[in-house]
């Protein structure tokens, strides 16, 4: 029985969405990457790091090189990389929006009073106007 697409795309989404996997395929942008020099850039324990090798070995997405005793990793394809600048543009627009949507809202009408706490001045004339409940000062 054949899978549909929508739920590969879900699945190999879900294979992405680890923090190390996608460091290491950052990393591999630019080429194929020594493991000892993987495990230096992203400071995890070497068992973490082969694990999600293997993850990303086993999907496709990269292949091992051995050259020797040093073994390197490196994209499969192009796509992988086209791929993470697609997903930093969409991250960026989103968060331009965001910091847009933050600054009208900064820009907007003064905060509502919370019931019970008196407003801060705003013309730098002090507290005097602020009324206490009888009995405290």
């Amino acid at each position: 029985m054949q899978v549909p697409l929508y739920q590969a795309k879900a699945e190999f989404f879900r294979m992405l969405g680890h923090p190390v996997r996608i460091r290491v395929l950052e990393l591999l942008q630019g080429g194929p990457v020594a493991v000892r020099d993987l495990l230096a850039e992203i400071e995890i324990e070497p068992s973490s790091l082969s694990q999600q090798l293997a993850v990303l070995r086993r999907s496709g997405i990269v292949v091992s090189i051995r050259e020797g005793s040093t073994v390197s990793y490196a994209l499969a394809g192009g796509d992988v990389a086209e791929l993470l600048r697609a997903a930093r543009r969409i991250l960026t627009e989103l968060l331009a929006g965001q910091n847009e949507l933050l600054a009208e809202l900064r820009q907007a009408d003064p905060p509502l009073p919370v019931p019970g706490v008196a407003p801060r001045p705003r013309d730098g004339a002090g507290v005097s106007g602020l009324r206490f409940p009888s009995g405290t000062s």
